[in-house]
């Protein structure tokens, strides 16, 4: 046995047949500083 991994079957691989992925971007902090101070009252009272 070799030391080196069998690679036959990678070179046969099809880069062709992979699905291109689907990435949603989230914003989950607030843009703006009235945002933030709106929140920053409603957290207060």
């Amino acid at each position: 046995m070799s030391d080196k991994p069998d690679v036959v079957e990678i070179e046969k691989f099809d880069k062709s047949k992979w699905k291109k992925p689907e990435t949603q971007e989230k914003n989950l902090l607030p843009s703006n500083k009235e945002t933030i101070e709106q929140e920053k009252q409603a957290s207060e009272s």
